[in-house]
């Protein structure tokens, strides 16, 4: 019985190239540690992440993510596009995300593209208010860029009374 277990671990171990030690490229995907902009930090320039992004801090330009938070007290100028995106603090720029949660402390300046939006009372939004389109048969890998061919303005903040809508949600 020993020999049989001992012969079948010891083929295992002289077959397999891989070290013991070497991380699996799944595993850190699905732990998912955001990268955190600290409350005390301002980024100038584009974030782009295949993981989590938390903002504290302010940043300014475009954010490409997996899934960004944007703290009670963060403040973003610049576009957004991930496949999740949450906002307790104040941005000024597009969102596109599949998922949109604005919650009551939310200050949005922009358009909204979404799949599924969620507002919480107090949330303020101001920009037009749009549905994803589906990219054929349902692909749900990753949201496609901003900046849609058939933009009349390109910009999110024009102010022109035609283009752009006020939502406030709030409890009377």
């Amino acid at each position: 019985m020993f020999s049989r277990d001992s012969k079948s671990s010891d083929s295992r171990s002289t077959t397999s190239s891989e070290p013991t030690y070497a991380p699996k490229p799944i595993a850190a995907k699905t732990t998912g540690v955001p990268s955190i902009i600290s409350p005390d930090l301002t980024i100038t320039g584009d974030l782009k992440s295949n993981g989590d992004i938390q903002i504290d801090g302010t940043v300014e330009g475009d954010i490409d993510s997996r899934l960004l938070t944007v703290g009670q007290g963060a403040k973003v100028q610049g576009s957004i596009v991930a496949e999740t995106v949450r906002v307790s603090g104040k941005v000024e720029g597009q969102i596109k995300a599949k998922n949109v949660t604005l919650d009551k402390t939310a200050r949005v300046i922009g358009d909204v593209t979404h799949e599924s939006l969620t507002m919480e009372a107090g949330a303020q939004l101001e920009g037009r208010v749009s549905r994803l389109q589906s990219a054929g048969n349902g692909s749900s890998d990753k949201v496609a860029p901003l900046h849609p061919a058939g933009s009349a303005n390109g910009s999110a903040q024009s102010g022109t009374s035609g283009s752009t809508s006020s939502m406030q949600s709030s409890a009377f």
